[in-house]
């Protein structure tokens, strides 16, 4: 299995969440390049919440006249996650954020499963962490790694940090796999302890399952990380480590 594979995969995962289908129906698509395969997605996804523009900024100018508390009330129990998804990224940035903080979590991981962070990046990186913290501990619970991975390349360092306490071992190694901005990988793990990459390692050395995910996010690591935690790699079980050695050297 190539490092494009990896890469491939993730990508036919997050596709697959936008087109509300499963994984398998599009394993035709392994063998296309990660790229294009994200640019599919980016284009499907602005497709989607492009209908009905004109409809939503109607709806984004009349939310001005509605006070912040009443309009957190009709966003829970009259315009759904679905709708408040489509709006987010139409309305004034402090008044989403006055808004998005009286929800309450699990409809904010609801309205996050649905959202497009590329078009409310500005509301998410001002959302008070405690929020984004109970939102991310809703979305693990869910299993919902996508939706996390999504988010992470939107939110500052000590979001993320708080974040990643309620994020345990295995699910940060799947939501890594399928982070958007694979770029943040190493940046990501780099706010982690010695400790904590060492417990990472040995779930992935127990589960086979974790080994595909795990090899992915160490080929995003920076050279200097690399030797940084070498001698945690040289921990592995052989087969493993045999998996990892060969993999980052065909990433290098």
């Amino acid at each position: 299995m190539t490092t494009e594979n990896f890469a491939s995969q993730a990508e036919i995962l997050k596709l697959a969440r936008v087109l509300g289908t499963t994984p398998e129906r599009l394993s035709y698509l392994e063998k296309v390049d990660a790229a294009e395969l994200q640019a599919f997605r980016e284009q499907v996804t602005d497709t989607l919440f492009d209908a009905n523009l004109a409809a939503l900024e109607r709806m984004a100018m009349a939310s001005k006249l509605v006070p912040s508390p009443i309009l957190a009330k009709i966003a829970e129990k009259t315009f759904g996650p679905l709708l408040c998804a489509r709006i987010a990224g139409l309305v004034d940035v402090s008044r989403g954020v006055d808004v998005a903080k009286r929800l309450k979590p699990p409809f904010l991981a609801d309205v996050a499963a649905e959202l497009d962070p590329r078009r409310a990046s500005a509301i998410i990186a001002r959302i008070p962490l405690d929020t984004v913290v109970e939102v991310a501990g809703e979305l693990v619970r869910r299993e919902d790694w996508i939706t996390v991975g999504r988010f992470v390349g939107h939110l500052p360092d000590p979001t993320v940090r708080r974040a990643l306490a309620v994020i345990g071992d295995e699910a940060l190694i799947r939501i890594a796999f399928v982070l958007d901005d694979k770029s943040r990988i190493d940046h990501v793990l780099g706010l982690l302890s010695e400790t904590r990459f060492r417990g990472l390692l040995g779930v992935a050395a127990a589960d086979e399952d974790l080994w595909a995910p795990v090899l992915d996010l160490l080929t995003h690591l920076s050279e200097k990380r690399v030797q940084q935690w070498s001698h945690l790699l040289g921990e592995l079980p052989p087969a493993l480590r045999e998996r990892v050695q060969e993999t980052l050297g065909q990433a290098s």
